[in-house]
């Protein structure tokens, strides 16, 4: 039991750690573009980054939870890999590389399992359910790429519709209108209705269908959809000084969402990580689900023997003590970071701002819906690279973004080595 609770406090030392580490991705554009000063910019991302803890599922965490066999494994292996996690998350922030604390962590616990059981231990590749995104650790590293061009994309798109709207024509209008129905149309079929809610929160059905996890996250893409919209329909009405005002207005809305999805998705992964550890606790220990005191009664999603399906459960303190680290851990910063994201790739201005911020969220919303673990750092720097691009190329600086690409394909093979030293040198003392 006594290294089961140091692992739990060491994944939430991580967490912590993480949002310092990555609080730069939430605040760098804002800060650059002097929206809000340091200070006021990392309150207000700490604040969405603990709000997510009402507005997200468990969906990653479980993807997390099963990169590895829980059977096959002991607790002297996610100790390694967290351990691994948390000194080249250290490491990366001091040299100020905004590398990526979800594939530290994926890439740790991947390499110590290796280390322990071979790579048979590992999860590799996991079809899913009908329907489903397939899921394991090739997907997760294929993420790594797609994430920041998913990113890059989006963000490119959201510039173009905004520099075109902001012409004295009626083409981009007749476009903003058609996507604002086109966006009301699908989230009113994404909806889940009170009957159709396995547990309602509240007694009044309007209050439980609004407050379904499920629902919220359709609601706020469908609000920031909405809200740049209504700007694009009046931006070219505007002279210059009203609509720096409005962007830099809606950057505060931007900041906020994505924000909001960076607690939603890199607090899951730490919930996974425990929940694994309690899992594989349990069954090394020789004990079982309902021996064990009630604040530790965790278990994975599962399919039975006969097809019935199997929800899980995690007691509520796991992902309120997850969320509350995280934001905790961006209220301290990560200053060295912000100016790489904030100056070095391409200059932001409040516009850049929201497109790379707005299309950052709405990648961090798909990906968490998929329920795939994707970096928000890459997701950011994809996002302010689409942005340069409708400049021009020559508008990101190539030789750092390169730099940072090298740091992004590294970090998991160096995590996983150093955790299987890590490994090694442990299983030396408490095996």
């Amino acid at each position: 039991m006594t290294l089961l609770i140091i692992i739990i406090v060491l994944a939430l030392i991580f967490d912590y750690i993480n949002g310092f580490h990555d609080a730069a991705n939430s605040i760098a554009t804002v800060v650059a573009t002097k929206v809000l000063t340091p200070f006021q910019a990392v309150l207000w991302a700490a604040f969405f980054n603990f709000l997510a803890y009402w507005v997200f599922g468990f969906g990653v965490a479980d993807t997390v939870a099963k990169t590895a066999h829980t059977m096959e494994i002991d607790l002297v292996v996610i100790l390694a890999g967290v351990i691994a996690a948390i000194l080249w998350n250290l490491l990366t922030w001091w040299l100020g590389i905004p590398s990526s604390s979800s594939h530290t962590l994926i890439g740790g616990f991947a390499g110590a399992a290796i280390a322990h059981a071979g790579f048979g231990a590992v999860v590799w590749y996991n079809a899913g359910k009908p329907g489903e995104m397939p899921t394991g650790v090739l997907i997760i590293a294929a993420f790594i790429f797609l994430a920041p061009l998913i990113g890059t994309l989006v963000s490119y798109l959201i510039s173009l519709w905004l520099m075109h709207s902001s012409k004295k024509t009626i083409g981009p209008k007749i476009f903003t209108v058609l996507l604002m129905v086109v966006t009301i149309w699908f989230v009113v079929t994404k909806i889940e209705y009170y009957d159709e809610i396995k547990h309602p929160r509240f007694a009044s059905q309007f209050l439980s269908v609004i407050t379904e996890p499920h629902n919220i996250k359709w609601l706020l893409v469908a609000f920031i959809i909405l809200s740049i919209s209504f700007f694009c329909l009046i931006f070219s009405s505007l002279n210059q000084n009203q609509s720096t005002s409005w962007l830099r207005k809606m950057q505060l809305l931007s900041s906020a969402s994505f924000s909001l999805g960076h607690g939603g998705n890199d607090s899951q992964k730490v919930m996974g990580i425990i929940a694994a550890a309690v899992v594989v606790y349990i069954h090394t220990s020789g004990s079982s689900l309902a021996a064990m005191p009630e604040w530790l009664q965790v278990s994975l999603p599962s399919i039975g023997a006969n097809g019935e399906e199997f929800t899980g459960h995690m007691p509520g303190w796991i992902p309120l003590a997850c969320y509350t680290a995280i934001a905790a851990g961006t209220l301290s910063g990560g200053w060295k970071i912000v100016k790489t994201m904030g100056s070095k790739i391409t200059k932001v201005t409040p516009f850049e701002g929201v497109a790379a911020e707005t299309a950052g969220a709405l990648t961090l919303y798909f990906t968490e819906h998929l329920k795939i673990p994707v970096s928000t750092t890459h997701t950011i720097t994809g996002s302010i690279i689409g942005c340069g691009l409708t400049k021009r190329i020559s508008a990101v600086r190539w030789g750092v973004t390169v730099k940072l690409i090298w740091a992004w394909i590294l970090t998991i093979p160096v995590s996983a080595l150093l955790a299987a030293l890590i490994y090694y040198f442990l299983s030396i003392f408490l095996e």
